[in-house]
């Protein structure tokens, strides 16, 4: 008896970024797929959203639903979605290098977020996530959140 785990050859409709190396894809109910790999994830419509991009993925009967660090969300209707879902949590969480809630008010706080490119290194991106009801506008506020991340990046040396 033959398992089959399916390829990693990128399908025909996906042009994937050179060096970028397929780890799984799944199709969707149009016939257009979406593909993961090592650097970033491919969705139909040629969006390539770089793993230290994606603030969450989630998987259930709507389908695959991304959404961005700056809020946008990305939904794929799958039809077999063998490995993709587990893929992208486990990408999503490796471009994580540092994640803290910090208390700013009595009225909630922000999580610090460092995130780094999974494929060759780079930079830190820091990101500011404030609780719902907060102002991220607000100076005092995001005053009070720079200095949480100055502790943070000291505590951590990074």
């Amino acid at each position: 008896m033959r398992f089959s785990f399916g390829s990693r050859r990128p399908p025909a409709d996906i042009r994937i970024e050179p060096g970028d190396r397929v780890l799984a894809h799944a199709a969707t109910g149009d016939g257009e797929h979406v593909v993961a790999t090592d650097r970033a994830l491919y969705l139909p419509g040629g969006t390539r959203l770089p793993w230290e991009r994606i603030d969450r993925g989630t998987w259930d009967e709507e389908g695959l639903r991304v959404t961005t660090t700056d809020g946008a969300t990305y939904t794929a209707r799958l039809t077999e979605p063998g490995r993709l879902p587990e893929t992208v949590r486990e990408r999503v969480t490796a471009s994580i290098v540092v994640t803290q809630y910090v208390t700013l008010s009595r009225g909630g706080g922000v999580r610090l977020v460092a995130r780094r490119p999974p494929a060759g290194g780079g930079d830190l991106t820091w990101e500011f996530v404030f609780d719902e009801g907060l102002d991220p506008a607000d100076p005092g506020l995001r005053a009070h959140a720079e200095q949480a991340l100055e502790a943070v990046r000291r505590n951590y040396g990074v």
